[in-house]
């Protein structure tokens, strides 16, 4: 595989497994344009002396001055708490990663990309085979770096983590998933009646 190859599959791989931007961008930006659009109709107003339309920019300019004088406390916190969550917001959707739940598959021809609730299938198909126990007796959660496994056994019938988590490690290197998680098994100590 070319440099340029290896390159464009790794961004494809990158912009499938990474949330996009363009949401919280696009809320900003139009923000940004509403407050700009309505500084310049309040301004051209003022500049043609006409009336504002709804606050005068020196009115508007006072009135900031002039805070915290004339509201109150409780009106002033939630004003606070509010302009953080929105900042708190912007800046967490810019520096976070913005993963899906999607992992890679390492390929040489082509970019190649599994949900994870299509490989926990897998995984969870896996390890009930493993365990000789029904469907509804195993959960998998799949995360970045860690594959849980939770089984219920049948009551009665001992079943042996460790050969659920050989069976589960075994599924994950045939699908060479990367990178590879690490899987930790959960054998509950009550079982489950006449399944």
């Amino acid at each position: 595989m070319t440099d340029e190859t290896e390159r464009l599959t790794s961004e494809i791989i990158r912009r499938e497994t990474h949330s996009s931007r363009a949401v919280p961008a696009t809320i900003l930006a139009v923000l940004v344009i509403l407050a700009s659009l309505y500084l310049m109709l309040e301004t051209a107003l003022k500049a043609l002396g006409q009336d504002p339309w709804l606050l005068a920019p020196e009115d508007a300019a006072g009135w900031v001055g002039s805070l915290p004088a004339g509201i109150s406390p409780s009106v002033l916190a939630a004003a606070g708490a509010l302009v953080f969550l929105l900042g708190l917001f912007f800046f967490l959707a810019a520096v976070l990663p913005g993963r899906k739940a999607r992992l890679s598959i390492p390929n040489k021809r082509a970019a190649v990309v599994v949900d994870a609730e299509v490989l926990a299938s897998s995984l969870a198909r896996r390890a009930r085979v493993a365990a000789g126990v029904t469907p509804d007796q195993v959960l998998v959660t799949i995360g970045r770096r860690l594959v849980e496994v939770q089984v219920r056994p049948t009551s009665g019938i001992p079943v042996s983590a460790q050969v659920v988590q050989t069976a589960v490690e075994d599924e994950l290197r045939r699908t060479a998933v990367d990178p590879v998680p690490e899987v930790r098994v959960a054998v509950a100590e009550s079982g489950v009646i006449g399944q």
